[in-house]
């Protein structure tokens, strides 16, 4: 190998690694000054490209990530230019001289509302505009302030990647083609753009929770930074319910995070869960934000999710589970929350509390093209297809269900509960 391969393969370490944790961030930047996100995504990868191009025989500067916001914008400005719209670009070419060019930007645009407490949190708010499709908001959010790409927010919302990848493409021209404003909102404007932000951080965090062992680098720590956001919503908005319910109900998650694995690595179901493993600082964080959300007396989705999690968390105190009211609690969310998912851990509930031909039927309600391709729905029928003695149809269900698993611990403990006796 030359020296200039070598120099090459640390460049491209280099850029690999700042795609990873700061893509989104860095284009989240770039698209608040100019407005634009398509542009922003272009300019950046063209900065990347050139990074490739001379890192190797210039040297890595000391700081890469300004490095590549000082080349992105000198993309941006001239490709306004040249496209002949100086004039009605010029505010925003103003805007990119007239930052710091050794700036390492957080993601926030100058004009940002100081009551926001977090760069990325503001970024997060500006995606949520009321004039983007609402189904596509969160959509948003999750790829350019948080770097996921369309494989991983189509698997979030349980859509086609291609799907989601032209939807984004549609919403991002969209953009461009109304000026919907990339900025900041203002105080007034923040509790319209909640619930996109919400379900935004609880997507992010349920990204991160399907990947524990951390095989996939684009979802390591997205579980924490989840987490962090969501404790920053509730301060942003004290009085706002839904966000002392969605962090309640992380937490409760969360709390069980130490006990999802054994010892060797293997997949550990919440009801074999060694309780002195669970955490009892965030199970007490969360009951005072779950008090907190109760208290405002507006319901929400997010705080009867989170009263499920203190249910099922209830044993580590009482020794038992009360199924009778996780699945009554089920029954109440459906009505706030109708997704498949829903629906299926609602099955699941009423499986323990009511029998397995309870929840057989409640699966056979749920329409067969959301459910084909959904891996859960296949865990659990199969699940409740073995508690009812019909072991070869609970076979071919946990087959199906192995297909679909990511999880390499998940699908050894499917084959090994289902498929061992038949091998």
């Amino acid at each position: 190998m030359t020296a200039h391969d070598g120099h090459a393969d640390a460049s491209g370490a280099v850029a690999e690694q700042i795609v990873r944790d700061s893509y989104g961030r860095l284009v989240a930047y770039l698209a608040s000054i100019t407005g634009d996100i398509a542009a922003a995504e272009d300019a950046l990868g063209d900065a990347l490209a050139a990074a490739l191009e001379t890192w190797p025989t210039r040297g890595i500067p000391d700081r890469p990530d300004s490095w590549l916001v000082s080349v992105a914008r000198r993309y941006i400005i001239g490709a306004a230019r040249r496209r002949d719209v100086a004039t009605r670009a010029l505010p925003a070419l103003e805007r990119l001289h007239s930052a710091a060019t050794d700036a390492v930007p957080g993601g926030a645009s100058e004009a940002a509302d100081d009551r926001i407490p977090d760069q990325r949190l503001q970024l997060m708010f500006a995606c949520a505009h009321p004039a983007i499709d609402p189904t596509m908001r969160s959509a948003l959010v999750l790829q350019t302030v948080l770097g996921l790409d369309a494989v991983r927010i189509a698997s979030a919302f349980l859509v086609a990647p291609a799907t989601m990848g032209q939807r984004l493409v549609r919403v991002k021209a969209k953009i461009k083609q109304n000026r919907i404003p990339f900025r900041v909102p203002g105080p007034g404007e923040l509790v319209e753009r909640l619930d996109a932000v919400l379900d935004a951080i609880y997507a992010a965090y349920g990204t991160g929770w399907d990947d524990p062992a951390g095989a996939d680098s684009k979802r390591v720590g997205l579980t924490i930074e989840a987490l962090r956001l969501a404790r920053l919503v509730t301060q942003l908005l004290p009085e706002e319910p839904e966000a002392h319910g969605l962090l309640a109900l992380l937490l409760h998650s969360h709390a069980r995070s130490g006990a999802r694995r054994d010892d060797a690595g293997r997949f550990v179901p919440i009801e074999d869960h060694d309780v002195s493993r669970w955490s009892k600082d965030q199970m007490i964080e969360a009951e005072t934000h779950l008090a907190a959300a109760v208290g405002v007396g507006r319901m929400g989705r997010y705080q009867l999710h989170a009263a499920i999690q203190s249910v099922h968390n209830r044993r580590a105190i009482t020794g038992v589970t009360d199924w009778a009211s996780i699945a009554a609690l089920y029954d109440g969310v459906v009505r706030f929350d109708p997704t498949i998912g829903t629906h299926v851990a609602r099955s699941a509930a009423h499986a323990s509390a009511s029998g397995p031909d309870v929840a057989i039927g409640l699966l056979d309600e749920l329409p067969t093209d959301r459910t084909v391709d959904y891996q859960p729905y296949h865990s659990v029928r199969a699940h409740c297809l073995g508690r009812a003695g019909r072991t070869e149809e609970a076979a071919a269900c946990a087959r199906r269900a192995i297909g679909l698993t990511e999880d390499p611990a998940v699908r050894d403990w499917l084959t090994l509960t289902y498929l061992s006796e038949q091998t």
